[in-house]
């Protein structure tokens, strides 16, 4: 086996990557994250604290790491034989990205919200065996505090605050039914095999709001349909079988959770950007962005539901939006058109001449100046 996957079952973004790698057929070990594995492996190599991390023995005498998820799917998409996860269709391709980005980023607040809110104990007894295995039950628990401490202490940066969590449940449940509606016919986002996009879903809809177990019975209950989506696209795969839907063709059943983006995620992403230009003429010797740009006012939840809170500027996201508007500027001719079509079907008409302020791109796995 060449390829290592550090990681936790914990780990919303870990259950991203291991799914596709299971998907894709390549042979990989994964090594627990644990306190003594940042110390030794992840800190050396990638200079902060984060998981997963992908190492690839290539022959070389250090091999090659990959860390962000999206990098480590289509590092292996170029170094892998097999069908891809990217559709061929120039529209399906697009949706693909959008949904990737609205799984990897937005879904994050109900994810983020359901663990710290119903799962907490669940969870920090998980961080626990992951950090320290060799400790007993209580010991671990104990040992992980301050970490929970942290991450539970974030949730107000990603808009999740009391006056929130009304709109934050309902959008969340709005999602469930248009997702659950959709596998009524279709096995995975695009037909019969697994999008880009369905890993995007992946990581929230299965390693946090499934696997832990208070969001897992109101997923089985409200939506039995995704919670077996989500064990079904997490579990490993043999045949590689299946296909993405002919014509270059969106199903209809997709529109709701499109449109979920452009009203929900699409305006957090273009005032990001506002502030990322402001940065960027603020700071212009600076090349690695911050990974906060400010505090802004976001709309959380779903239509009639939604309420202004305050939240973090991200800037990350942008990069992954980028990867969106990149594939969108490459189409030319019916392609263009077509994808114009969409993106105004679903709301999302100002991506249609949308471009960042400055190119952004990943280099020693932090965020900067492209």
């Amino acid at each position: 086996m060449t390829y290592t996957l550090i990681g936790t079952a914990v780990s919303l973004y870990t259950g991203k990557v291991r799914g596709y790698l299971r998907w894709k057929n390549v042979a990989f070990r994964e090594q627990l994250s644990t306190v003594e594995t940042y110390k030794s492996v992840i800190l050396p190599r990638i200079g902060w604290p984060v998981v997963p991390v992908l190492l690839h023995d290539d022959g070389s005498a250090r091999g090659i790491v990959v860390q962000d998820t999206t990098e480590i799917i289509d590092y292996v998409e170029a170094h892998e034989p097999g069908p891809s996860v990217y559709p061929d269709g120039p529209v399906q391709k697009l949706a693909a990205l959008i949904l990737e980005l609205f799984g990897d980023e937005w879904l994050v607040i109900p994810a983020m919200h359901y663990r710290w809110a119903y799962n907490r104990d669940f969870a920090q007894a998980e961080f626990g065996a992951t950090s320290y295995p060799d400790l007993p039950p209580d010991e671990r628990f104990a040992a992980v505090q301050k970490s929970v401490d942290f991450f539970s202490g974030a949730l107000p940066v990603l808009g999740i605050a009391p006056e929130s969590v009304a709109a934050v449940e309902a959008s969340f449940e709005a999602f469930l039914a248009a997702f659950d509606a959709h596998l009524e016919r279709h096995d995975f986002l695009f037909g019969s095999r697994p999008s880009i996009g369905d890993y995007g879903f992946l990581g929230p809809l299965y390693a946090h709001l499934l696997r832990d177990p208070a969001s897992g019975e109101i997923m089985e209950r409200l939506a039995s349909r995704v919670a077996g989506w989500a064990r079904r696209t997490h579990a490993p795969q043999h045949g590689l079988t299946g296909g993405f839907l002919g014509n270059d063709d969106i199903p209809p059943t997709l529109i709701p959770m499109l449109e979920m983006f452009a009203a929900q995620q699409l305006p957090v992403l273009l005032d990001t950007a506002v502030a990322l230009a402001e940065w960027a003429d603020a700071n212009p010797d600076l090349t690695e962005l911050p990974r906060i740009l400010g505090f802004h006012k976001a709309m959380i939840g779903h239509r009639d539901t939604s309420v202004e809170a305050d939240r973090a500027i991200f800037p990350y996201p942008l990069w992954m939006l980028q990867r969106v508007t990149d594939h969108l500027a490459s189409l030319q001719g019916g392609a263009r058109q077509d994808a114009e079509k969409m993106l105004r079907s679903i709301g999302a008409a100002k991506l249609i001449d949308f471009s960042l302020p400055i190119r952004l791109k990943r280099e020693n796995f932090k965020l900067v100046r492209g």
